[in-house]
């Protein structure tokens, strides 16, 4: 996207007018309109605003690059960013705990069902231990 139309959509996001924009940085609206249609480009001291009223990096506004700026993310301050990845971090979190749960049950319902297979095996032992005895003393 190049600056032109990334300043226009950085502005329609931040709902501001190419008069409310001027005003901002201290210059004619004709001026905003200009860059907008590519006809000129800012100062450096008014792409240095520029990037602090659209909370924004410098590269990020006037590198000509393929990104897509959409209305939400353009509004996003660091701390709702931080909000937004803590968040998803204790969703996975949530999500490993969940599983570790679930395969913690699988394990001791295996364990049980292995403990009463094995004290099967040691009752039939028993039993034939008692009848090997039983015939070896008769």
């Amino acid at each position: 996207m190049k600056f032109n139309e990334k300043l226009r959509t950085l502005r329609e996001n931040k709902n501001l007018s190419q008069e409310m924009l001027a005003q901002e940085l201290n210059v004619a609206r004709q001026t905003v309109s200009k860059w907008e249609l590519g006809e000129t480009t800012p100062e450096m001291d008014k792409l240095v605003k520029m990037s602090e009223i659209f909370e924004i990096s410098l590269d990020d506004l006037i590198k000509d690059n393929e990104t897509i700026i959409s209305s939400t993310e353009g509004n996003n301050t660091n701390t709702q960013k931080l909000a937004g990845l803590v968040i998803n971090i204790l969703k996975g979190i949530g999500i490993f705990l969940i599983v570790a749960v679930v395969l913690n049950i699988i394990l001791v319902i295996m364990g049980i069902v292995t403990f009463k297979t094995n004290k099967r095996v040691e009752t039939v032992e028993h039993q034939e231990e008692l009848v090997y005895n039983e015939n070896y003393e008769s």
